[in-house]
């Protein structure tokens, strides 16, 4: 199963929407796109809905990290949400969420960062 990319801006927030398998494979183009929407829009911080992801790997990791990373430095904040368990534990292990907010849904993730 290959990876479904859907991504929209609301406000400042760039909101992707992740559903398939996030794998080595998709992780270039993730980055690719999600890079060019940050840099070609007036985003400021960026929800992460990983709701309908069945798989991710390290690489998937990298990418989320490295978009954490870029928005950080426009002074934003990453949220991921609708996290399924088998991608909450690849975020437990990894540490992502000592520095990543987690938050049950799209609309909660929306209502904190003040756009709902």
């Amino acid at each position: 199963m290959s990876l479904n990319i859907d991504m929209e801006i609301k406000n400042d927030v760039l909101c992707i929407r992740l559903s398939g398998e996030l794998d080595h494979h998709a992780a270039d183009e993730l980055r690719d796109r999600a890079t060019k929407a940050l840099e070609a829009k007036n985003v400021r911080h960026i929800i992460l809905n990983l709701e309908h992801l069945t798989f991710m790997d390290s690489s998937g990791l990298g990418v989320i990290l490295g978009r954490y990373k870029h928005i950080k430095q426009l002074h934003g904040e990453m949220i991921v949400c609708a996290v399924t368990p088998p991608i909450k534990r690849l975020f437990d292990m990894s540490g992502l969420f000592k520095i990543v907010r987690l938050e049950i849904s799209e609309e909660y993730a929306l209502e904190r960062l003040g756009v709902a």
